[in-house]
């Protein structure tokens, strides 16, 4: 608009220096908090003035320029400490930078970078608009994703209960799909609980961030799952109908998530219940039919797994009213007071910048490398005389990446993406010589490639290219010199993207797999904890109880994202990769088995906690403190013993009071108190199977 604006009334140079603020101030618009987004746009707009600004006056020989270039990459690289909004931020400056090489106004430099700022404010202001045009868009685009992830999952835990799939590959699909959840959980919570209430919007927002809660206890549930695996698979071997009914039942229930998806805001779209009911009709059936056999212990571990299916289809069911025209108490309401203790402030300290001044931070690290492979490709074009040397610094600050997997892979589909995008560019062009259809087709490629960032970078580059040598065709006479020096920048910027992840200061993944592992041990002896505390006292849930599962959650997400990140790496750099992925594997059991003691005790009246049941947490929560001290310290010494010491302890007794002749009974009490029993002392033994697994590889795994 401003370009067209400026074209008409005869100020084409500060249409462009509007458009280009707009541009470059634009990568922060990323979904969360519109403050937070507001910020992040005025931020942006402020560094890419400043960043303009000086490098007006960056009119300096080769020798001299190249240490300038290099400090004032690595400054705005460093802005990328205080989170991830801030990474969009510094990349802001850096394309701001690195493309203002190219561009040569006859506005003076004042003027230019002030226009700039301009540009940036006018982003805003179109953002602002948009979203008092359509408050609600970010808010239902990540609740149908989260629907669908939701529904996923559910789908892959289904496939499961199949003992004839391949339960490692399904187990990996987990992993991810519960990464991907946690993500998505944790923005959806900057969008509801840190937006303020306007007027008319509030109801929408409590209802949502209801739907929300109930969509994380969903996750909980469907993690959850009764534990003795080997009986479990025996007697759907031998009884396989049961595998089928419960299938039915939860890839319905994961149908109606993608109906829900689908459906919006639009009530009459939603799902019936009938189909659900008849499900549960035909699952009670089989389930009762098995509580007439010898099968007494099956039959306790698939009452306990039907009823995390009933707990499970009321949390659905919730979010169909709510969704619906049902109406809600302030009462229903949560308290958002209360709920933002569940997002972990970012520290803004202005001394963290000079902090992080150390090569045990990753940030710091990827901020030197980052300068000085700019330099050596701003030399190297220069140099060697390239048609444009800022080209070859674009793709480096595009390409490189704090991570060496991301780094390898945007390097390898950004040259493929050139090399396809050069080839379809050339035909066209050669087809047809017409600049009004290379301006329409240049704007069009251009969208499209903005929207695929995120989801394909190998389309998306092949859209860049298309867009730029479209634009560039309207100027240029040359087309096929354009195209011939756009794949060479595009290589050269690529290879130097990636040889310097590969030897300058390389951030490893096994570097940090300990820390990560100890989170996830921490975050969940902390869930256990809170689970036993919850188990003795009962009552309301605590505020603490939720958080610390939302925490063991995320810190088991985080070990999982960083062990795919490091299968990315080279094979010299992958250590331990059996003994870490065994433990990965081990954590996650343990949150599921976690969860299962969580879902349980929260929907169901329980007994009193017994002394036998506080032993056994005790002992279970000793050996996570083993883990914790033989990852940190590997002496393995608590209280005067050695690791070795507690190895050779006995297990955990037999639990020999379950009278499973008692299911003869009638008596609803009494097999109520079984079921209980039974799935309490069951996750107890297995969450004791498990720290003692992960003791054992915590005292041989070698990551230093």
């Amino acid at each position: 608009m401003p370009v067209l604006i400026g074209i008409e009334l005869g100020y084409l140079e500060i249409g462009l220096a509007l458009s280009f603020g707009a541009f470059w101030s634009s990568p922060s618009d990323v979904i969360g908090s519109f403050r937070h987004k507001k910020f992040g746009i005025l931020f942006s707009a402020t560094l890419v003035m400043i960043v303009s600004f000086i490098k007006g006056y960056l009119h300096f020989e080769l020798w001299l320029l190249l240490p300038v270039l290099g400090l004032i990459t690595f400054a705005i690289a460093q802005i990328s400490v205080y989170g991830f909004r801030a990474s969009l931020i510094s990349f802001s400056g850096l394309m701001a930078f690195v493309l203002s090489f190219s561009l040569e106004s006859e506005l003076e430099i004042y003027q230019y970078a002030l226009l700039l700022g301009a540009g940036g404010l006018w982003y805003l202001l179109l953002s602002k608009a948009w979203y008092r045009i359509n408050p609600k868009a970010e808010t239902e685009e990540f609740l149908s994703e989260t629907y669908l992830l939701t529904a996923e999952f559910i789908e892959t835990r289904g496939n499961l209960m199949d003992p004839h799939e391949d339960h490692v590959k399904l187990q990996s699909q987990l992993l991810k799909l519960q990464s991907d959840l946690t993500t998505n959980h944790e923005t959806l919570r900057e969008i509801l609980i840190l937006s303020r209430k306007a007027s008319g919007w509030s109801n929408y927002q409590n209802k949502r961030l209801l739907i929300f809660a109930q969509l994380i206890e969903m996750l909980e549930t469907a993690v959850a799952n009764p534990v003795n695996y080997d009986r479990m698979d025996a007697l759907f071997n031998a009884h396989p109908q049961f595998v089928k009914r419960f299938q039915d039942l939860i890839f319905e229930m994961s149908s109606q998530l993608r109906m829900i998806s689908e459906a919006g805001n639009d009530p009459r779209k939603l799902p019936k219940n009938t189909a659900m009911s008849e499900c549960f009709v035909n699952v009670r059936h089989e389930v009762t039919l098995l509580r007439e056999t010898e099968y007494y212990e099956e039959y306790l571990m698939l009452q306990n797994l039907l009823e995390y299916q009933e707990t499970q289809s009321e949390k659905l069911k919730i979010i169909k009213r709510l969704l619906g025209e049902h109406t809600i108490d302030e009462t229903d309401f949560i308290d958002r007071k209360k709920a933002r203790r569940f997002i972990a402030p970012q520290d803004y300290d202005p001394t963290l910048y000079f902090r992080s001044f150390s090569f045990k931070s990753t940030i710091f690290r990827h901020s030197v490398r980052l300068a000085v492979t700019v330099m050596i490709g701003y030399a190297l074009g220069s140099i060697f005389a390239f048609q444009n040397p800022y080209s070859i610094l674009l793709i480096i600050v595009v390409i490189m990446r704090p991570s060496y997997g991301l780094t390898r892979n945007r390097a390898k589909d950004r040259m493929i993406g050139t090399l396809i995008g050069g080839a379809i560019a050339f035909g066209v062009v050669f087809l047809i010589q017409d600049p009004y259809v290379y301006g329409i087709m240049g704007v069009i490629s251009l969208v499209i490639a903005i929207s695929l960032v995120q989801k394909n970078y190998k389309a998306s580059a092949t859209f860049i290219t298309l867009s730029v040598v479209f634009i560039y065709a309207i100027l240029i006479p040359d087309v096929l010199g354009l195209i011939k020096f756009r794949i060479l920048d595009t290589l050269v910027g690529a290879g130097l993207s990636y040889m310097a992840m590969l030897w300058l200061w390389p951030a490893w993944e096994f570097v940090e797999m300990k820390e990560s592992i100890e989170k996830s041990v921490q975050a969940n002896k902390d869930f256990l904890q809170k689970i036993t505390e919850y188990y003795q006292r009962k009552g309301n849930i605590p505020t603490s109880y939720n958080i610390a599962r939302k925490q063991a959650f995320l810190e088991t997400s985080n070990l999982s994202s960083a062990f795919q990140r490091m299968t990315q790496e080279p094979k010299s750099k992958q250590r331990e990769m059996d003994k870490v992925y065994e433990l990965v594997v081990l954590n996650h059991n343990f949150l599921a088995s976690l969860a299962s003691l969580s879902t349980y005790i929260k929907h169901y009246d329980t007994t009193a906690a017994s002394e036998r049941f506080k032993t056994a947490t005790e002992n279970i929560e000793k050996n996570l403190e083993q883990v914790l001290q033989c990852l940190k310290d590997k002496t393995c010494e608590v209280e005067g013993r050695s690791e070795n010491d507690l190895l050779l302890e006995e297990p955990l007794p037999t639990f020999n009071s379950l009278e499973i002749s008692n299911l003869g009974s009638t008596d609803k009490e009494t097999v109520r108190g079984l079921q209980e029993t039974h799935l309490v002392w069951e996750q107890l033994e297995w969450l004791f199977s498990i720290s003692r697994k992960m003791l054992k590889l915590a005292k041989s795994v070698n990551l230093d």
